[in-house]
């Protein structure tokens, strides 16, 4: 019986608890003011040239071009796809390079006259402490958090920073190979086994010239969501990114706290 008579105080509380937690911007920023300093466009290139720096998966995005080829369904003209692809920053200008397999999918369709664009995403190195969560007074009134499995994601994603980068692929001078794949091969030791002039595949290095830069810091309420003047991002300096920190790199951080940005 308190339980029932409870209930309307539950429930004013578990909404209280929902208007605090849920951030009022996900994927656009607020047109008035924020509780946070969101960061500028600018400060957002940092973070991201360090992203870049750190992070060695990416997925390459082209199209299908109309003509079809030998061993592929027919009608996949104009049909995006997109591939995880191994990714280095070599050249510190803001361009990231990658080692092109001619067989590749993704650089069949460039050479086909695809556009191509290249999306990161932060993954940090370790869980938060205080972790973003649905539970809350309910499932601790009833007991149900207690043996959780563990997560398959330990963070809230979608509170990371990410980015796409639009672009061109541009072949690399080849007499500059020894030097790159020193750079490629500490980054993906495996890559040493079909670096260019290797007996199984072709392939060269090229770079993705970055043409615009589409950027989501995380939730709109506290980080730059939008474009990234090209120049800002290839303007960043490897001290400048070399003087900021994601959120993860260390341990004991809050996913609601922007201390670490």
């Amino acid at each position: 019986m308190r339980l029932l008579h409870s209930l309307p105080f539950l429930s004013l509380a578990a909404r209280s608890c929902i208007a605090e937690q849920a951030p009022p911007h996900i994927l656009t920023n607020p047109v008035s003011h924020s509780a946070y300093k969101i960061p500028t466009s600018q400060e957002s290139a940092v973070l991201g040239r360090r992203i870049l720096a750190l992070t060695p998966l990416g997925t390459l995005a082209t199209v299908f071009p109309d003509t079809s080829r030998s061993r592929q369904p027919e009608g996949l003209g104009g049909m995006p796809i997109g591939l995880m692809e191994y990714v280095a920053d070599c050249e510190d200008e803001g361009n990231p390079t990658v080692l092109a397999m001619n067989i590749g999918t993704s650089f069949r369709n460039v050479n086909g006259g695809s556009n191509i664009s290249l999306a990161q995403q932060w993954t940090p190195p370790y869980p938060p402490d205080k972790r973003i969560k649905s539970t809350g007074f309910f499932d601790w009134l009833f007991g149900r958090d207690g043996d959780a499995p563990k997560e398959p994601v330990p963070y809230s994603a979608v509170n990371l920073p990410r980015y796409s980068l639009l672009g061109y692929i541009e072949k690399i001078d080849p007499t500059r190979t020894d030097a790159l794949a020193s750079c490629f091969v500490e980054k993906h030791p495996d890559a040493k086994y079909w670096l260019p002039g290797n007996p199984i595949h072709e392939s060269e290095f090229v770079r993705l010239v970055v043409t615009q830069v589409y950027w989501i810091g995380g939730f709109g309420d506290r980080a730059y969501i939008g474009w990234i003047p090209v120049d800002e991002w290839k303007n960043v300096t490897k001290e400048e990114w070399q003087s900021v920190s994601l959120p993860g790199e260390k341990k004991g951080w809050n996913e609601w706290s922007t201390s670490d940005l």
